[in-house]
């Protein structure tokens, strides 16, 4: 794992001023080193967290970086991420030829493009954001992993494109305008995040996930290389439910392997308290087992000191029951409000909720520990049915063909909330029968959009965009969906918005690289979403029992009281973090006239009416959308006094060693000690 970044110039060479910076606003992505790579037309940058080849794996790399400059230097890689399968690559790549010289999977980059050119991504098994510079085309290539687990953003100014593994490095550059984009906020505040390519950050994009993009003699081509797909209702052919537990547990298990396996450092595991880091962690726990591996798993688990949210005992539990080393930290309302101005600079987005914040803090135990490597469970909800929206998708379709079953099925629902529309009946006829149309492929996430933007009320009018956030979305879906299960639609909206922008950015690759720390995910392994894609619904949700597929494959390793215990979806205090305990003076400060003013983007009336009615309740009873609109509301001044204004923090200078492959001054030094690379 690593932060990346670079410059395409178009008359210019690249300024090497300007890339230490961009690499100085990368530091906590990479703290183990950092290098650029300059010619007459780029310049590459990469800050490291060393974890696999850490002595060789030095970047940027071409086929030839280990060794004194030759002519075949021709293609260039920067890359943030991880090639899982990157050992059975560079087998088949020996044997047409390529001779290696590191053991990195960065390498196997280089000569993977260098072989299949562009059809190398649809090889790779891992998670990446990545540049390749082609000086036989003159072609800078950007590409992302399908599921945008890692990311990368974009932008020109100057007569420049620039990229970088995060906004705040492209600041860098005085060229490029710090502003808002309203269409961004637009879709943060309808579908909790931005869809790529879009961001919140005027004239800055970012690359879709499964994606490419080539940059060429000034034309941009974009071309997708994976997208979720499902079969046609009815027309599934892996309908043996006995025969796909089967395939999912091997699937699953071999991905899980693979993610503990493929690393040069101890690699950790989540325990949430839930199914899905159980499953990891068991599967691991039983393969060291069978082989009698003396290294103990270490764990980590997030407690809450309000007892509605936490889930210790099932944590305990579990961690008992496999016998690791287990860590845990609890979190309490102060602990968020006072990381919460961190957590908006690292997430590089307003936020609807406090949930990325003990996830920062979670991240910073695990670094303590001194790991820089954790798999756990994202994912699972997404690709195997978890969540309450895909359960609503079934009641939904039932409530247009028969009404009375589907509302014998709400009581199925919610067992987690405490008020749960199970308890008034009228309120969830109301909500399971509002905007029903058979015809409309997004049925399943109308209330969850419609109840969102509402907040978009606070803007002002000449922030609010025109709308049509949810529109977009929709236009995009394929036209196969209108053949796809109810369930299957909500899946692949779910994969397109909330998995990507929110559940692996701000919640997730961000707060984990926010303390130096990577995140591995079995649930994303191609093998085993794409197995799960082609399973029908009912396996995956059977009745109103969600993940049942899950549930049924792994029920000899996880205990009852987790595999059925009904699911709980993590949360974490809102408003209360802000006010029930005393209010930290950042959030007065970022809510003053004059602040609420520089931003210009809420209607400073309405933030007043918010602030007083939080204070005179402590945070505590608010309804959902105020917690929303209080949350929303200081992240987004929050990320404007953050990033927007005055100069762009954090260091200034690269992480040393800085490791210089520069054609232009026609040599190679380690920095600061001025030893050249070694040696293969």
């Amino acid at each position: 794992m690593c932060g990346i970044c670079g410059v395409l110039s178009g008359t210019e060479v690249p300024d090497p001023a300007l890339i230490r910076r961009m690499l100085g606003a990368l530091t906590h992505r990479g703290p183990d080193g950092s290098g650029y790579y300059r010619d007459e037309r780029v310049a590459l940058g990469h800050t490291r967290l060393a974890i696999v080849d850490t002595v060789g794996g030095t970047q940027p790399m071409s086929s030839r970086s280990c060794r004194s400059p030759a002519a075949d230097e021709q293609v260039w890689v920067t890359f943030n991420g991880e090639i899982y399968n990157h050992v059975e690559l560079a087998a088949q790549l020996r044997s047409r030829g390529h001779v290696f010289d590191t053991r990195s999977d960065t390498e196997v980059i280089v000569h993977a493009w260098e072989e299949w050119g562009p059809g190398c991504f649809e090889r790779f098994n891992g998670q990446w954001a990545l540049a390749i510079w082609d000086r036989r085309t003159g072609s800078l290539i950007l590409s992302r992993d399908p599921f945008g687990v890692r990311p990368l953003f974009y932008t020109r100014a100057g007569g420049q494109l620039l990229f970088a593994s995060e906004a705040k490095a492209l600041y860098a550059s005085p060229a490029v305008p710090r502003e808002l984009d309203p269409a961004g906020l637009d879709q943060v505040l309808t579908l909790w995040s931005a869809v790529a390519p879009r961001t919140v950050f005027r004239d800055i994009a970012q690359v879709p996930p499964g994606s490419y993009l080539s940059f060429r003699d000034g034309v941009e081509t974009e071309r997708r290389f994976w997208a979720p797909t499902f079969p046609s209702a009815g027309a599934e052919e892996l309908t043996d439910l006995e025969a796909n537990a089967e395939s999912l547990r091997t699937a699953l298990t071999a991905a899980t392997r693979l993610r503990f396996e493929r690393s040069d450092v101890p690699v950790a595991g989540y325990l949430s308290g839930g199914i899905d880091s159980a499953v990891t962690a068991a599967t691991i726990a039983a393969d060291r087992a069978v082989r009698s591996s003396s290294a103990p798993l270490h764990t980590f688990s997030l407690r809450f000191a309000e007892a509605e949210f936490d889930e210790g005992g099932f944590q305990a539990l579990m961690a008992e029951r496999l016998g690791t080393v287990h860590h845990d930290v609890v979190v309490g309302e102060r602990d968020i409000a006072e990381v919460f101005p961190q957590v908006v600079r690292h997430a590089e987005s307003p936020l609807l909720r406090t949930a990325p914040a003990p996830m920062f803090l979670l991240s910073r135990l695990v670094r303590e520990a001194g790991f820089k490597v954790v798999v756990t469970g994202e994912g699972a909800d997404e690709v195997l049915g978890g969540y309450d929206i895909f359960r609503e998708a079934k009641i939904r379709d039932l409530w247009l063909r028969d009404p009375a079953a589907a509302e014998d099925a709400v009581k199925q629902l919610y067992p987690w909330m405490h008020r749960s529309p199970n308890q008034t009946p009228a309120f969830a006829r109301r909500f399971f029968s509002r905007n029903l149309a058979a015809d409309d492929l997004a049925m399943s996430h109308r209330p969850r959009w419609d109840s969102t933007a509402v907040l978009t009320s606070m803007l002002r009018p000449e922030v609010r965009s025109l709308g049509g956030a949810a529109e977009g979305v929709v236009a995009a879906m394929p036209a196969a969906a209108a053949s796809w299960d109810p369930v299957a639609r909500a899946q692949w909206l779910e994969m397109t918005t909330l998995l990507p922008g929110y559940i692996l950015a701000s919640q997730g690759d961000r707060m984990l690289m926010g303390n130096s720390v990577e995140g591995r995910f079995p649930f994303l392994d191609p093998h085993v979403a794409e197995l799960a894609g082609r399973i029908p619904a009912e396996h995956k949700i059977r009745g109103m029992d969600e993940k049942h597929l899950l549930k049924r494959a792994f029920a000899d390793l996880v205990p009852d009281q987790i595999l059925r215990r009904p699911k709980q979806p993590y949360r974490a205090p809102d408003a209360a973090a802000f006010f029930a305990g005393g209010t930290p003076d950042w959030v007065f400060d970022v809510t003053s006239g004059a602040a609420l003013e520089a931003a210009g983007v809420f209607r400073p009336e309405l933030v007043q009416r918010l602030l007083e009615k939080a204070g005179r309740t402590g945070g505590r009873g608010l309804g959902n959308t105020d917690n929303m609109r209080l949350v929303a509301v200081l992240s987004t001044q929050l990320l404007h006094s953050e990033l927007l204004t005055g100069p762009v923090a954090g260091p200034t200078t690269p992480p040393e060693p800085l490791t210089v492959f520069d054609t232009i001054l026609e040599h190679r030094t380690l920095e600061p000690t001025g030893r050249t690379p070694a040696q293969p």
